[in-house]
């Protein structure tokens, strides 16, 4: 139910939804950068954005530009790892990261559509495998956890990844300026001047330059070949921040990796699960569940048509339990409603009788034939009961026994068949 206090104010009022507070934790981490010498990832800003942004380069060129750059020491390219962030984040608040597609996506998406998108699935996925969307990396985060602070903040007692990622930087910052690692701050010097000449020959471009791509692979190779000599420098740092740079370039690059994969596609797969839970449901008709066997292809889907009616058949709302001591509890009630245990005394020797006949594991052809003793010492040899050297009451008391035994065996059966029926698989 929609919540009415508040939502009049909302009517005339567009959300304007944006990446702001990301972009805010980025600039953060970029105002480390002093831009005097002592740190390298302002420069990486520039430069990624001088490759993408020109019109002079071709597509190809542009990509293989900053691949080869990133090759270089992956984990210290910062600017481009968070300059990735903002861009990816703006894409699914744009909706852009959905590719137009003729057939199923022939006009372009929206904010909403990939949020209500989301919340479908978040239905979906329990409904179909019987799991929380998240333990199939379906969950909302793992469609938008970017833009929904997932760098900012932590549900244990570890540091986000954005703090930890600025602690670096400010460490790389304070080592360079008091010059207890020599080089350092030579290294990072270099790496800036790599990138920044690398930006002023891109700005150069003109849409008329020709025979320009020997010299701009010599200026990103300068610029890429700078990275080993900084990272030899870095990993002197007491501490050697090198493996935490390693696993924060790993968690952010993971994290857009997913929620790529997951938007890009989540049109179609929320229609695949719509689809099957579709199909699912006419198996309501016999007639066509028949059919559906028949036409299936996949061995899974034969078999949950095939053995639809069996499994229709064990379900019953009065044995849903979630723990043994549960099935124990309704195995009682069940018995209770149904009367049985119907016999309790052994000595009742007519009793034990005429259950043992009711019994389905007991033939009874021509038990009228033989007496009320005859039948109980039958019914016990057929159970596999020693009757040798034993009275009949002894006999009697471990017939009864055993088949109050089987009425509760065949309740807890039930139990299992039903949870059986109704666990997905």
């Amino acid at each position: 139910m929609t919540v009415n206090k508040g939502l009049l104010s909302l009517v005339n009022n567009l959300p304007n939804f944006s990446n702001q507070a990301l972009e805010n934790a980025v600039n953060d981490i970029k105002a480390v950068d002093q831009d005097d010498g002592h740190q390298f990832i302002l420069s990486q800003f520039s430069v990624d954005t001088a490759i993408r942004t020109n019109v002079v380069l071709s597509t190809s060129q542009k990509n293989d530009a900053l691949e080869t750059l990133f090759a270089e020491q992956p984990h210290l390219h910062i600017g481009r790892i968070l300059t990735d962030v903002v861009r990816h984040t703006a894409s699914i608040v744009d909706a852009t990261i959905i590719p137009l597609d003729d057939t199923e996506n022939p006009t372009p998406s929206t904010f909403l559509e990939i949020l209500q998108s989301v919340e479908s699935i978040q239905g979906l996925v329990p409904q179909l495998y019987g799991v929380p969307a998240s333990d199939k990396g379906r969950g909302v985060n793992d469609h938008l956890g970017t833009l929904n602070n997932i760098f900012l903040s932590t549900e244990d007692s570890t540091q986000p990844v954005f703090t930890r990622l600025k602690e670096i930087m400010e460490l790389i910052d304070a080592t360079s300026r008091a010059n207890t690692v020599s080089g350092l701050n030579l290294a990072i010097t270099n790496v800036a001047v790599g990138n920044n000449n690398l930006t002023t020959f891109l700005n150069g471009l003109e849409a008329d330059s020709t025979d320009f791509q020997q010299s701009l692979d010599d200026k990103i190779n300068l610029a890429a070949n700078k990275y080993a000599a900084l990272q030899t420098k870095l990993a002197l740092i007491p501490g050697d921040p090198t493996t935490d740079l390693v696993a924060i370039k790993d968690e952010i690059t993971d994290q857009v990796s997913l929620e790529n994969s997951n938007l890009v596609g989540i049109f179609s797969y929320i229609e695949t699960l719509s689809d099957n839970l579709s199909f699912a449901g006419l198996a309501e008709n016999e007639e066509l569940r028949k059919l559906l066997a028949r036409v299936a292809q996949n061995k899974n889907w034969q078999t949950y048509f095939e053995d639809y009616k069996t499994n229709q058949s064990n379900l019953n709302p009065l044995y849903l339990t979630d723990t043994d001591s549960d099935k124990s509890a309704i195995i009682d009630q069940v018995l209770s409603d149904s009367g049985l245990p119907d016999v309790t005394d052994a000595t009742d020797f007519e009793a034990v009788a005429n259950k043992a006949k009711r019994d389905s594991r007991i033939d009874t052809a021509n038990y009228d034939r033989l007496t009320v003793e005859q039948q109980i010492l039958e019914s016990a040899k057929q159970l596999g009961i020693t009757t040798a050297n034993r009275t009949l009451q002894s006999v009697s008391g471990r017939l009864l026994n055993n088949m109050n035994q089987h009425d509760r065996d065949e309740i807890a059966n039930r139990l299992d068949l039903n949870e059986s029926a109704n666990t997905l698989t």
